[in-house]
């Protein structure tokens, strides 16, 4: 071993591990931000097809789809990060004004009941006050792994 690693302090090999252990930490969580982001823009650019795609899957399963549908991002209160997209579905004059689905984590029943609430929003933007775009319902759900 070297003779300045030898002569080091216990303390000071102690916050070293410290500054790698935040610096990897700060790393992983800048990962989630930028796959995250990547995910907002896929949605954004992919929309259409994502929506085509799910339509075709209901259609293969032999289920019959009437109503007018399109895949917004998923919002998570709270972080206001972009977590995945939804397909919303109903008449073709509500479902134009959606532009995000907000998610909002509820904990019923002493927390021993987690639910997630999914309503379909009017903007992109949570921190405003959010408002339910009326006779739209959430029909699919797809997320990927942070």
């Amino acid at each position: 071993m070297h003779k300045i690693t030898r002569r080091m302090h216990p303390w000071v090999w102690g916050v070293l591990g410290m500054f790698l252990g935040i610096t990897m930490a700060s790393s992983l969580e800048l990962g989630k931000i930028v796959k995250g982001g990547a995910i907002a823009v896929l949605v954004a650019k992919f929309a259409d097809e994502l929506n085509e795609g799910i339509n075709a899957a209901y259609t293969s399963k032999g289920i019959k789809r009437e109503e007018t549908t399109k895949v917004v991002p998923i919002l998570s209160t709270g972080t206001g990060g972009y977590v995945g997209a939804a397909q919303v579905a109903g008449p073709e004059e509500n479902v134009r004004e959606v532009k995000a689905v907000a998610q909002i984590e509820l904990r019923l029943l002493g927390r021993r009941v987690r639910a997630k609430a999914l309503i379909p929003v009017h903007t992109e933007n949570l921190v405003d006050k959010i408002t339910r775009v009326d006779g739209v319902g959430v029909s699919a759900i797809l997320d990927v792994k942070l």
